[in-house]
């Protein structure tokens, strides 16, 4: 099981970034999705998450700047990300898990510029 994560990089204060994550191998419906980051220096923390019944649910730091969403038919979760803030820089990880599986993806970097 494989779990690609792309679409991460530079952006500006208060711009706009789409990251997505692809997986192999699952049946990817059946899983719990989320996103993760990781500041330096920081632990990982939960960004969002999605249910296999579509309930989504967001760390309060990133509600109503951030919209997670998956598509089972590609296997693939998107997070939109606007309103950028120089807070939201960290590495950005996905993740499938389905007790006792949890699986992780290599993470791409977010970095945002003021």
């Amino acid at each position: 099981v494989q779990l690609l994560e792309c679409g991460g990089g530079l952006v500006q204060l208060g711009g706009s970034l789409r990251i997505s994550c692809g997986d192999y191998g699952i049946i990817f419906g059946s899983y719990v999705v989320g996103w993760y980051r990781q500041a330096p220096g920081k632990e990982r923390e939960l960004v969002a998450t999605i249910t296999s019944v579509g309930t989504t649910n967001y760390a309060d730091s990133v509600k109503g700047r951030f919209t997670f969403s998956r598509d089972n038919t590609k296997n693939a979760m998107y997070l939109q990300m606007s309103s950028l803030k120089p807070e939201d820089t960290a590495v950005y990880y996905c993740n499938a898990q389905r007790w006792p599986m949890s699986y992780w993806g290599q993470g791409t970097q977010v970095t945002v510029s003021s």
